[in-house]
Formats: structure tokens, C-alpha cells, sequence
């Protein structure tokens, strides 16, 4: 990079650390360190989970996922959009969870379940969470190796060191320097920072692709240039779409809506100063969402037109070229064996593609497929072939984007995408650990000690834990093989515990029939199946499917599963298959879902014995000691509508400006215009192909990247103004030292004091 682009990194992250520093002054008790005191708006919540939402891992795994399948999959979105919209609305789950005071996952099981339950369902959790999230210091280390164009190996002090180790080290230890002083005011702080940062960059990035490339004359002829059933652009034609389909969809619906709770707890879901702050927070977040998406889009649109259109057809090579070197480079072992491999992919003709007089693209016929081809076949198809074609195409795929931007941006907007990344890691990584840590000192430690830890000391505890699961996460990076697309492992490896989380959580927040005996059973089947299939693929090229080759098995059970999934073809495949488990991430993560849904049910049934109290973990009726519960509005026809999107007493004008904004754009924009009127006009009359260009242009890009303009300056002002009152409301804070996370007889230890206050107060009232 040049020395302007070094500069534009290097200069706000020395800010962004000095941020993190300045935040210990804040932390007087355990709420401080945890959730913010509990004072946090909506602004400075929201605009920070930009960032720690989306993350190198995110960004690169989205790309990976978009330069597959393309963009038709997109109008399929908009059915979903309101789904999230309205979730956000009504503040399902997140609202009730603010209610119940917990200060992580934990505290809320053992006060709805049991505390035996609280351990094991917190180390089910969070030995999920942390394999899942410790690939994305070894993703962002990669990122920025192949971005940067950094050696795999530097030599310090006469030792050969691999710059991947040196790498992760760093971000880990950038990470540590974030959180430790001030915990989730340190994290909130700084990503609240980091996403004011982000949307001009994204502004920024978005325009000097569209004023680079034409949308038109490039980017939507490309999209276009596919076999039928794999369309990149037309939402009718994409049902030879294997891995990223509608079925994939339909996944991603019922899993954002049953697991809505399954991972709140120890995050900001408890940062909100009222209950009803939170849920404002999730309702801008629903909003800001949508044009952070806009950027990635942009980005995988990109890297498709210049990898794939004649226009930049010598550009790609050159980029195809040093993407496998350097692949190779950290794949191959045996010397003989790369340099066999280099020559061959060195060997391959620079490929032209004319859209128009050439065949059209697939998946398995593209410019791409050559240098597949070509490692295939030099690295061999027995066990160990398999798996190093396996380490070979994940990395190849997975790191084309950074190697295509290292040779597509200019000064200046190079460095914004480097900062914008340097950022995106600090705020998933710290946000991560974090996160990670305070559950196993919450969760699994706290409640085995029988004599409490001081304030003190337990915020001692806090910080030396996120060391130690940085260490992990150091260390996990090194060691593990990633064989999957990043989207498929993320959802395999997190539905260890989704795959019982969700009616644990939902019926935990809403019912009063649920058990703890029904919570085991959701855990059991639900997170078992998810963990046999993990299994399955991580041992399928290597040991599985040789082994049933050799007993020959391998053709009955093809057969099996072929007519298994064929009443649901094309949208579930499975085929037997030498390096792949056949039957996918998303597939395993909706049987598992749905198991995990009726072993609630059917062990709470035949457990149940009184209903739960409700009120007391709601902090609601006799049980309020805050004196702040919303009054109570009785439905009529004049403002049904309004609660059902989840408008209360609690609302301002302004609060409710926001929600029928939200709610327009969601519901009449994008679900009425966007996507019913434009199906019914298709099944009436089905559009020429070119017309989806224009749609996708004009509805997604143009108009998205209007308000996202509009969304800088809102953000801006709101995320500076919260910020500061956060500041003001952490010095004026009263701590209150039981309020740590212990429970006694399923009641916090803070609302037993409180509640036994309140009946001694009324007792001499009488």
C-alpha cells in the first residue's frame, strides 16, 4: 500500500485504541463491565452493532456465497425483509430479555430452569460459540496476508516464523487491548466509533465502483451469461442452485425466528437503559442493516464482472494466477508436489469469455473450472488428494476477493477498504471474546464458588478469562481446517446449539408450560443431531467415504439417499459424493431445528406440574421494582394496527416516526413493491431477462444507496449524542454490588434484596 493508505489506517485505529483506554475511568461494579451499566441508548447500541455484526469473516463469507450464486436469490430476500422488521418492531424476545434484568444467558436459564441446566446449556453454548467465531481471526489473518500480498513466512532473529502466526497474534492482541480496560462500555465505545467510521466508507466504496464499472455495459450482461437454473440475476431461473438456494432461505426464516433469543444474553441485549430502549436499538438496527448490505452487494458484484467479463479478461488471469500461488503456497506440503502444481496452473491460456457467442457460465462449467480441474488432477483423488483439493478450493475461493481488490483499487480508497477491515476484525474479534469469556465466568464458574467474589476480584476474573479464550481462539486458528464454505461451517458448527436453543429460549420468554426436563430433551436431540453431522463432514473425504467404499457401501446408501431427497429435488440433492458429505450444512440445520421443537414440547408435557411465574422473571405486577412499567392500552379498531407493529405508551413522537418509517419501507416498499407486485406481474407475464438488471439496479442499489446517505447523517448526529449521554449517565451511576449475576431459588440475587424490601415496605404501610 502507499503511505496515504498506511496513514488512513493507521491513524483512526491509534484513536479507536485510546477510545478503549479512556473507557476504565467508567467501570466502578461487575454491570458496568458487562452491560454497559445498563444505561446505553438506542444510537450508540445500534450503530455499534453495525460493526460487530458485521465482520472480515462476514464480508468475505458473503462474498465467497454471492460469486456462486449470484444476486437472483436477493428478490427471495425481500419476502424475508419484513420478517426481521417486524421482530425488531415488536421487540420479540429482545424486549422481554431486557425485562428479566439478566446479565448474561446464563442468569436467565437458571431463573427459568435450574442451575445444573444454566451450566451445561452456557458450556453447550459456549463451546459452540467459540469454535464458530475462532475461525474469524484465522479468516481475517488470511484476508489481510492476501490483501497485503505479506509472505506466508518471515525469518526473525534466524527462526522461520509463518507470517499467519504473527498475524493472528496481532489481531488477537488488538482485540485484548479493546476490552480489557472497560469491558462492554470499551467495546461499545469503540464499535459505536467504528460504525459512524463505516458508512461513509461504504458511501465511499459503493460510488467508485458504480462510477468505475458500467452497470449496464458490464456488470448486468455478466450476471446474466448463465445456463438455465443457475441464473445470477433472474429469481425464477435459479433452481439448479445446489448449496445457496430456497430452500437455504426458508432455513434462514425459521432459524432467525425460532432462535430470534438463542444467542442474547452477552451482548448489548442488556445494555439498554429501559427495556424499551433496547428495543428502539433493535428497531434502527432492523433499519441500518439493510444498507450495510449494500457495500457487500457492490464488492461481489464486482469481483464477479472483472473475474468473469472479456473487458478484464487479462486483469482476472494475472489475479487467477497469483490466487493460486500463493494458495499453494499454504495448502501443498511436499515441495515436488507445489512446484508440479505451479507449473501446471502457470500453463493454463488466458480465457476470454464472449458473452453472446460463447457457451453461458454454470458452477460447474466456468472460467474457474480449468484451474480446478488442474489441481484435482495433480494432487490426486485418494484420501489425503481429496482433502488438500478440499483446503485448496476453500482457500481459492475465499480469498479471490482479497486478491482481486489488492489489484483493482486505487491509492486512497485502498486504504479505506484496509481501515474499513482493520475495523470490521477489531469489533467481531473483541466483541467475540468478550462475549465468550463473561459466559464462562457467569455461567459455568460463578455458580460452583461458594463464597461470591468482590467487585473487585470479579472483574479481575472477567479480563484474565477474555486472555484466556483469546489464547484458544490463537491457538484453534492455528490448528483448524476449514473445508466449507463459510456460510455452511458457521451454520453447522453454531447449530451444535441452535439445534436446541430456540423453544429453550422462545418458551422460556413466553410460556409457562415449558420444563426443565423439556429444555434437556431440546439440548439432546436437537444439538445431537447437529454435532453427528459435524462429524460426518469433518471426516468424509478423509476416512468416512473410503471406508464405505472398502466395505461397498458407498452405492446402496448413494441410492438411499438419492431417493430420500427426491421429493424434494432440485432444492435438496443428495448425492453420494467422494469429498463432500451429501447432505449440507443448511439441511442438517433444519432437521435439527425442528427435532430440537418437538422434544420441547413433548418432554415439558409429560413433566409439567405448575405453570412457571411468568411475572416474577418479568419484573412485571407485584413483582415491577421500578416503578417504570408501560400502562397497559386496551385494543380497539382505532389502534390495532399500531400494536400489532408494536407501538405502546412507552412511545414518543418521535419513537413512533420511526417505527411507521421502518415499517413502510419494509412492508409497502420492499415486500408490496419490491417483491408482490413485481411476482404476480412475472406469473402473469415472466419479464425478458435484461429487465431484471434494471430492477435489481434501480429498487436495491439506487434507491438503498440514497437512504444509506440519508442513514450517515441520521446515525452521525444520533450515535455522537448518545454517546456522550452515556458518558453522563455511567459517572452518575449507583452500583449495586449483588448485582453480579448470582441467583438464589430462581431469583436474582439483586430482585430477591429488592423484592423482600418492597413486601417489608407495604408490611408497614399496613
Amino acid at each position: 500500500m502507499h503511505l496515504i493508505d498506511w496513514l488512513i489506517v493507521i491513524i483512526p485505529v491509534t484513536f479507536i485504541l485510546s477510545a478503549a483506554v479512556y473507557a476504565k475511568k467508567y467501570v466502578t461494579g461487575v454491570v458496568d463491565f458487562l452491560a454497559a451499566g445498563r444505561v446505553a441508548g438506542r444510537y450508540v447500541i445500534s450503530v455499534g452493532d453495525l460493526t460487530s455484526g458485521l465482520g472480515v469473516i462476514t464480508l468475505v463469507a458473503l462474498v465467497e456465497a454471492k460469486y456462486q450464486v449470484g444476486y437472483a436469490l436477493t428478490f427471495w430476500d425481500y419476502m424475508i425483509i419484513p420478517v426481521g422488521i417486524i421482530m425488531g418492531l415488536t421487540g420479540f424476545c429482545v424486549y422481554r430479555f431486557r425485562e428479566t434484568k439478566a446479565l448474561s444467558i446464563g442468569q436467565f436459564l437458571e431463573m427459568r430452569y435450574s442451575r445444573n441446566f444454566r451450566i451445561i446449556a452456557a458450556s453447550i453454548r459456549t463451546i459452540a460459540e467459540m469454535l464458530t467465531n475462532a475461525i474469524g481471526p484465522a479468516i481475517a489473518a488470511n484476508f489481510f496476508i492476501y490483501f497485503l500480498n505479506l509472505p506466508h513466512n518471515v525469518t526473525v532473529l534466524g527462526m522461520n516464523i509463518p507470517t499467519f502466526s504473527i498475524v493472528v497474534a496481532s489481531v488477537l492482541c488488538m482485540a485484548i487491548l479493546v476490552m480489557w480496560p472497560g469491558g462492554r462500555i470499551s467495546l461499545l465505545i469503540t464499535d459505536s466509533f467504528q460504525g459512524i467510521i463505516s458508512y461513509p466508507i461504504f458511501v465511499v466504496i459503493g460510488g467508485y465502483v458504480l462510477l468505475t464499472f458500467s452497470w449496464n455495459g458490464e456488470i448486468a450482461p455478466t450476471m446474466l451469461d448463465r445456463v438455465p437454473g443457475e441464473s445470477f440475476l433472474n429469481p425464477f431461473d435459479i433452481a439448479e442452485l445446489r448449496d445457496f438456494n430456497l430452500f437455504a432461505l426458508a432455513v434462514f426464516v425459521l432459524g432467525s425466528i425460532l432462535n430470534r433469543a438463542s444467542w442474547i444474553g452477552n451482548d448489548t441485549t442488556n445494555c439498554g437503559r429501559t427495556p424499551h430502549e433496547q428495543k428502539m436499538a433493535g428497531i434502527l438496527g432492523s433499519w441500518r442493516g439493510g444498507f450495510s448490505g449494500l457495500m457487500i452487494i457492490l464488492v461481489a458484484v464486482t469481483i464477479i464482472t472483472v473475474m468473469t467479463h472479456r473487458n478484464h479478461a487479462e486483469q482476472a488471469y494475472g489475479i487467477r494466477q497469483q490466487l493460486s500461488q500463493k494458495v499453494t503456497e499454504e495448502t501443498v506440503v511436499e515441495p515436488e508436489l507445489r512446484a508440479t502444481l505451479n507449473q501446471r496452473i502457470a500453463a493454463l491460456p488466458v480465457t476470454a469469455h464472449e458473452i453472446g457467442v460463447d457457451a453461458p457460465l454454470s458452477r460447474d462449467n466456468n472460467i474457474d473450472t480449468p484451474f480446478m480441474e488442474t489441481a484435482q488432477a495433480t494432487l490426486g483423488s485418494d484420501g489425503e488428494g481429496n482433502l488438500t483439493f478440499q483446503k485448496y478450493r476453500t482457500l481459492y475461493n475465499q480469498m479471490m476477493m482479497p486478491v482481486a481488490l489488492r489489484n483493482m483499487l486505487p491509492v486512497g480508497v485502498m486504504g479505506l477498504f484496509c481501515l474499513l477491515m482493520v475495523m470490521l476484525m477489531l469489533s467481531t474479534d473483541d466483541s467475540r471474546i468478550f462475549n465468550a469469556s463473561s459466559t464462562i465466568v457467569q455461567d459455568i464458574i460463578q455458580p460452583f464458588l461458594k463464597n461470591p467474589l468482590s467487585p473487585e476480584r470479579h472483574l479481575l476474573v472477567l479480563r484474565l478469562a477474555s486472555v484466556v479464550i483469546a489464547i484458544f481462539f490463537f491457538f484453534c486458528s492455528i490448528f483448524f481446517v476449514h473445508l466449507d464454505y463459510i456460510n455452511m461451517f458457521i451454520t453447522i458448527m453454531s447449530a451444535v446449539w441452535l439445534g436446541g436453543a430456540g423453544p429453550i429460549m422462545i418458551f422460556g420468554l413466553y410460556s409457562r408450560f415449558g420444563t426443565t426436563f423439556g429444555a434437556y430433551c431440546a439440548l439432546c436431540f436437537g444439538s445431537g443431531i447437529s454435532v453427528a453431522t459435524l462429524i460426518l463432514q469433518r471426516n468424509w473425504a478423509e476416512h468416512i467415504y473410503p471406508f464405505l467404499v472398502n466395505q461397498g457401501w458407498e452405492g446402496p446408501i448413494g441410492k438411499f439417499l438419492e431417493s430420500a431427497s427426491s421429493p424434494f429435488n432440485p432444492y435438496i440433492v443428495w448425492k453420494m459424493d467422494a469429498v463432500k458429505f451429501p447432505i449440507n450444512s443448511y439441511e442438517s440445520y433444519f432437521i435439527a431445528m425442528v427435532t430440537g421443537v418437538a422434544a420441547y414440547v413433548i418432554g415439558s408435557l409429560i413433566t409439567r406440574k405448575e405453570p412457571y411465574n411468568l411475572d416474577r422473571l418479568l419484573h412485571r405486577g407485584e413483582y415491577n421494582i421500578d416503578g417504570k412499567q408501560p400502562a397497559k392500552i386496551k385494543w380497539t379498531p382505532r389502534n390495532a394496527f399500531s400494536k400489532l407493529i408494536g407501538i405502546t405508551s412507552d412511545y414518543t413522537t418521535g419513537d413512533k416516526v420511526i417505527a411507521w418509517s421502518v415499517f413502510s419501507y419494509a412492508i409497502i416498499y420492499k415486500l408490496i413493491f419490491c417483491f408482490i407486485v413485481v411476482l404476480i406481474w412475472n406469473l402473469i407475464s415472466p419479464w425478458p431477462a435484461s429487465w431484471w438488471g434494471d430492477y435489481f439496479f434501480y429498487t436495491t442499489i439506487a434507491v438503498s444507496g440514497v437512504l444509506a446517505i440519508i442513514s450517515t447523517v441520521w446515525f452521525l448526529i444520533g450515535g455522537i449524542i448518545d454517546t456522550r449521554r452515556l458518558f453522563k449517565d455511567l459517572a452518575m451511576r449507583v452500583d449495586n454490588p449483588l448485582d453480579d449475576g448470582r441467583v438464589v431459588g430462581h431469583i436474582s440475587l439483586a430482585d430477591k434484596e429488592a423484592f423482600e424490601a418492597k413486601q417489608q415496605k407495604s408490611k408497614d404501610e399496613e
